[in-house]
């Protein structure tokens, strides 16, 4: 597709246009300044303010004298729904908690009398914070201040946004979850890789990314998704080690699983860190229709996120927030989540376990997924469906990281690993002979 248009604005349209339009390809190189100008019959000047425009985007990015190129993490345009698995394909692809394993929302639904709810009062259930803040300290995260926001990528997206501008780099865990790369990308930074292995990201490729400009750092304590990694003690006290060199960094720490990522909480958070915030969203144990999510931070950094917070949603319904705080802080609730913790480390080891039968290599500590590098994803993605087996293909997970598949296990019955590890390794023989 020819670049069109004679304004900045509407140079930058078209580039975009094309690029969704799939005419574009991630990482090409775009022409010059100059030689788009003379081809457009406009100024360089508003040739370079359309790629400013785009730059801000996430959606180019500068190489130097090399130039301009599309970025290779542009988001894919919102589809609003996952791909459908065909029927008589067992779902292992989509990274969901099961559904028989969430809370029984019934008894929460039947809430005491609530309160009329009008402008003007506090924006957060101080029930809800309170305990929130009880469950951070519990974890050794400082929980004096503490918001409710509408879940954790909204969270991490107010974080960013209330200390970074775009252009600035901010280092992310390679492989990483797709979302949170397309909104590095869509808020207009750059993802920084950072190398990590099944303790958490690696300090010296973390040293490296801070060194190399970062303005701030996402990492995931524990179920990382995809690979299910959970920080060590041992790895949380060489992380904070490298992060007391870099005490201006934005450091947060997205604990999305919570009580059911199976493994204990090490945070990386340091009384002399200025800037960070801990995200515990809700919805991988009560389910996406309760998602929201509280985050404790630094007092700066909650009151900017309050603030802009009240400007745009104002506030997170309360009776959300009730009816989360009902489930979560019930007693019976505590021992249902424990319960649900143990399932998915039973199911996580089965699959692990009949696996390494099978001689193939994979990794997953904690959560809901199980990282398996192969040599080539698709054929690997199309050979298991063939077989009735929906996995997801690792490219969208991945920077820098090496070709591999996510196995979601959350809601594989043990009975069946030994089905799925023989057809998987079935699906590596092909292509893969000698790989693992």
């Amino acid at each position: 597709m020819k670049i069109k248009g004679r304004t900045a604005t509407d140079i930058a349209a078209s580039l975009e246009r094309g690029l969704y339009a799939g005419t574009r390809a991630h990482g090409e190189t775009l022409p010059t300044v100059r030689a788009l100008a003379a081809d457009l019959g406009v100024s360089p000047a508003t040739v370079s303010s359309a790629y400013k425009l785009l730059r801000t985007r996430g959606l180019v990015v500068g190489v130097g004298r090399r130039g301009t190129r599309i970025s290779r993490q542009v988001p894919a345009p919102f589809s609003g729904a996952q791909p459908a698995v065909p029927d008589g394909t067992i779902d292992l692809a989509t990274g969901d908690p099961d559904p028989a394993l969430l809370a029984p929302l019934g008894p929460a639904m039947l809430l005491p009398k609530h309160e009329l709810r009008l402008y003007g009062g506090p924006s957060d259930h101080s029930g809800l914070t309170a305990f929130a803040s009880a469950e951070f300290e519990a974890d050794g995260v400082p929980g004096q201040s503490v918001a409710v926001l509408g879940g954790a990528m909204d969270a991490i997206e107010r974080v960013l946004r209330e200390h970074l501008r775009p252009g600035d780099r901010v280092a992310l865990e390679d492989p990483s979850f797709p979302a949170l790369v397309d909104l590095i990308g869509a808020s207009g930074y750059t993802s920084v890789p950072v190398a990590m292995d099944d303790d958490g990201p690696l300090p010296d490729a973390l040293a490296a990314a801070l060194g190399d400009g970062c303005r701030a750092m996402i990492a995931t304590p524990r179920a990382q998704n995809p690979t299910g990694a959970a920080i060590s003690v041992e790895r949380a006290d060489a992380l904070r080690r490298v992060l007391r060199d870099f005490p201006g960094i934005v450091l947060i720490e997205n604990d999305f699983a919570g009580p059911v990522a199976g493994a204990a909480m090490h945070t990386l958070t340091d009384p002399r860190h200025e800037r960070w915030a801990v995200v515990r969203s809700t919805s991988k144990f009560l389910g996406p229709d309760l998602r929201l999510a509280v985050m404790a931070g630094d007092a700066v950094t909650v009151a900017r996120v309050r603030g802009r917070h009240a400007l745009g949603s104002r506030w997170v319904s309360h009776i959300l927030q009730a009816l989360a705080l009902t489930l979560w802080s019930d007693p019976s609730s505590g021992r249902r989540l424990a319960r649900a913790a143990e399932i998915y480390a039973h199911r996580r080891n089965a699959v692990l376990t009949a696996l390494g039968a099978q001689n193939i290599k994979a990794v997953g500590r904690s959560g809901f997924n199980v990282w398996v590098p192969v040599r080539d994803e698709v054929s690997v993605v199309c050979s298991m469906a063939d077989r009735g087996w929906a996995v997801a293909a690792g490219e969208r997970f991945r920077l820098q990281a090496v070709p591999a598949i996510r196995v979601t296990v959350s809601a594989l019955q043990p009975r069946d690993a030994d089905r799925f590890a023989g057809d998987l390794a079935d699906s590596l023989r092909p292509t893969e002979a000698g790989f693992a």
